[in-house]
């Protein structure tokens, strides 16, 4: 059974590798993509690679040193426009969430002074209302915009265009969704959401804004190829996490290490600066909120936990259970991606195929079990006296009603007594990590109080994800981890009788080894917990549980994000190829039907090729004299259209015209080519042609690509695989074994200086310095 397991595996690696070089999805329907109504794919790759054809050449002619300059300066304006605009956006999802958590709570407590009953009916209602106002706005106006955003996102980085990912409505329902999903108490959180937002303020800025809704300006359409739109978004995604997070070296790492398939270090020197951005923006931000100009806004919102006062320093005799807290991390981490995934499947296949009414239906039951669950629970408990209190700490036992912290006093007979299951429920989900994190809190939570938690949570998470309202899922891992880390913690305090020992450092520990399970990042993740922590004494520490929860839950599936790009069709290269490429020749690979356009091509010929296949790139053929043919170059179809469409470059004679530099007028730029970032583009069906221009004929010489990418026909599918991943490219020409070498290039050639005298003294070293 293992062997026709793994049998079948290497059949749909094979199968799915030879349709994506030629980015033919629109016609696969085996490999899971996602199909629209019209039968076509919604999925399409992206043209990273630059068209250096005629009008290329002559474009970057007309431009000199200065252009050169000003196009850096712009880069980084952008970069710096997306680094406020994310600040921005982030700042009003966390005030309207807060303000909104913060009129539901202290409402409910006024109330339920008076009537437990209608304090609780006020509580379930609020909650409705705000997620119902979610589901409503993506199911009717903005239905990319459900879930975290993060895998189409990647995928989108990968090389991968999905249709409406980056539009202004998704953008709108995406800030406007997530204030009511998290707001109306749903177990989910606003940070993945936050990475989609950056990346559709980076894609809007980079096309001049939304023409649709009239919203666009023509000095900002700097950015129209693919390459630069890609270079944006991945500032919007780091510039996301910071601003979720505070933590701007955190940003930068994740859009390396989880998101982005390609990097530069220019594109760093970016991404930072935009990260930068933000942290600033969002410190100004809290800044002002503190003279309590914003409402209920106070230290929660923007996440940070500060633990710098925490435990000094650990024992060599706390590694073993700081090592079971990986252990457990790893394991419940794979768990909650199998899960999920298997609900997932099972809403995408058939609960949400009966339309946008049973979406909306669906979250409004979870957000009515969701306000039973938090509301009823805590009366099971019984209130605890409070412990005495330490004046330095600054805790107040029991807190005021209606106030975020420690010790929430929920139904209690006595003045002087708190429900320590209410103190994680009737709290912000920012404020609950904190009160899990806090010192100095030893005996606060009962066992049995974290244990029914961490069961509820977690299984209202995995209810929750997937869910027709954005969602992401950073906090609700954090706060399912700080609960066994507490637990633990709890058991390692009454163990070892060490005073040293605090509960919250455990807490810290297991919501870095949860999201190290699920999520299996590792470097940025760890930077992102030290800066919220602000503690880099617990750096060694939580390295250790990320490593242990990685290869633990590694054993048992993939990361979240690519469970579920996998489950949602996008077709993601991964960084590294699969084992049993290492044992196919590219010709494998490769399709067995070629479709190609002679240089000079009839009209009506081109027409019926791009009407009875999908390929979305040809090889041009022309001969030589001697009659032998000759591939010329690549010809996309996105390319074939414009020219169908302008019916400026139509010929009557079927010869080929002079295509010598200067010879002939080049009617088209660049920009003309390039696709709309909707994805849509130009379809054969928007192009008229009367029965006159079908007769008519295209020289495609001056628009092809002349130096497409090609490998010879035995080399190794995983060099192939590295270099069309690495180079972010959208097809591969293979050919025959080559005849003959006219070349050979090393390092040394490459070395090409400014001044004359060193190229010259370079020129005459090259064969010697190979």
């Amino acid at each position: 059974m293992l062997s026709n397991h793994l049998q079948n595996g290497i059949e749909t690696a094979r199968l799915a590798w030879s349709r994506l070089p030629n980015a033919e999805e629109g016609e696969q329907e085996d490999i899971g993509l996602v199909q629209r109504s019209d039968g076509s794919s919604s999925v399409e790759s992206l043209d990273y690679e630059v068209v250096e054809n005629y009008a290329y050449w002559e474009e970057q002619a007309q431009r000199g040193k200065l252009y050169v300059g000003y196009y850096v300066m712009v880069k980084w304006f952008f970069s710096l426009l997306i680094g406020i605009g994310t600040g921005l956006a982030a700042v009003f999802i966390n005030l309207s969430v807060e303000n909104f958590a913060g009129w539901k709570f202290a409402l409910t407590f006024s109330i339920i002074q008076k009537s437990y009953v209608a304090g609780f009916f006020v509580y379930v209602l609020i909650n409705l209302v705000l997620v119902f106002s979610s589901v409503y706005i993506v199911t009717n106006f903005a239905p990319e915009a459900a879930g975290s955003g993060i895998p189409e996102i990647k995928g989108y980085l990968n090389g991968i265009d999905i249709h409406g990912i980056l539009l202004f409505r998704t953008l709108i329902g995406k800030i406007f969704g997530s204030i009511g999903s998290v707001g109306g108490g749903l177990a989910l959180g606003k940070e993945g959401p936050l990475v989609h937002t950056g990346a559709c303020i980076a894609s809007l800025l980079g096309q001049g804004g939304s023409t649709k809704y009239h919203l666009s300006s023509r000095w900002l359409q700097g950015f129209k190829s693919d390459r630069d739109r890609r270079d944006l978004v991945t500032c919007g995604c780091a510039a996301g996490v910071a601003a979720a997070f505070r933590a701007p070296v955190g940003g930068v790492l994740f859009a390396l290490e989880e998101v982005t398939s390609w990097w530069r270090s220019q594109l760093m020197w970016r991404v930072f600066f935009t990260s930068a951005v933000v942290a600033v923006v969002v410190r100004t931000a809290m800044g002002w909120c503190k003279s309590g100009n914003c409402g209920h806004f106070g230290s929660g919102g923007f996440i940070i936990w500060d633990i710098s006062g925490a435990q000094e320093d650990y024992s060599f005799e706390e590694m073993l259970p700081m090592a079971i807290i990986g252990v457990v991390g790893g394991l419940l981490g794979a768990l909650f991606n199998q899960l999920t995934r298997y609900i997932s499947y099972w809403r995408r296949n058939h609960l949400h195929k009966k339309g946008n009414r049973v979406k909306i239906i669906e979250a409004c039951l979870v957000s009515l079990i969701t306000s039973f669950i938090s509301f009823g629970l805590p009366l099971l408990r019984k209130c605890s006296p409070c412990p005495v209190s330490d004046p330095d700490s600054g805790i107040e036992c029991p807190r005021p009603p209606g106030m975020y912290g420690n010790y929430v006093n929920f139904y209690c007979s006595k003045d002087n007594e708190y429900n320590d299951l209410a103190t994680i429920f009737f709290n912000t989900q920012d404020d609950a990590i904190r009160n899990l994190f806090s010192a100095k809190t030893i005996h606060e939570y009962s066992a049995q109080s974290l244990l029914t938690f961490l069961v509820m949570f977690y299984t209202l998470a995995v209810v929750t994800f997937g869910t027709a309202v954005p969602a992401g899922q950073f906090v609700p891992g954090i706060m399912i981890g700080s609960t066994y880390g507490r637990l633990v913690g709890m058991f390692v305090v009454n163990f070892y009788k060490k005073l040293n020992i605090e509960e919250g450092t455990y807490a810290l520990l297991g919501a870095a080894s949860f999201l190290g399970g699920s999520m299996r990042m590792t470097v940025s993740l760890c930077v992102i917990m030290v800066e919220i922590t602000n503690n880099l004494k617990l750096l060694p520490l939580i390295m250790l549980v990320l490593l242990i929860s990685k290869a633990v839950g590694d054993a048992f599936n993939e990361g979240l994000y690519e469970e579920q790009a996998q489950l949602r069709g996008i077709p993601l290269l991964e960084s590294r190829p699969k084992y049993q490429m290492r044992k196919m020749a590219a010709k494998e690979a490769c399709g067995q039907r070629v479709v190609s356009f002679p240089r000079v091509v009839k009209v009506a010929d081109v027409v019926s090729i791009l009407q009875s296949n999908k390929h979305n790139g040809f090889p041009v053929i022309d001969h030589t004299r001697n009659g032998e043919t000759l591939v010329i170059g690549l010809m996309l179809r996105s390319h074939m259209l414009v020219l169908l469409q302008s019916k400026v470059d139509f010929q009557h004679s079927p010869l080929p015209s002079d295509t010598r530099a200067g010879s002939r007028p080049i009617r088209h730029t660049p920009s003309e080519f390039v696709k709309p970032v909707s994805s849509k583009g130009l379809t054969l069906d928007d192009i008229h042609l009367s029965p006159d221009d079908l007769e008519m004929y295209i020289d495609l010489a001056p628009f092809l690509n002349p130096s497409p990418y090609i490998v010879p026909e035995d080399m190794s599918l995983t060099k192939v695989y590295n270099l069309f991943r690495q180079l972010g490219l959208r097809h591969i020409f293979v050919v025959p074994r080559p005849s003959r070498v006219i070349g050979l290039i090393t390092r040394r050639d490459l070395l090409i200086e400014d001044n004359e005298e060193s190229a010259t003294e370079l020129q005459s070293t090259s064969g010697t310095a190979s």
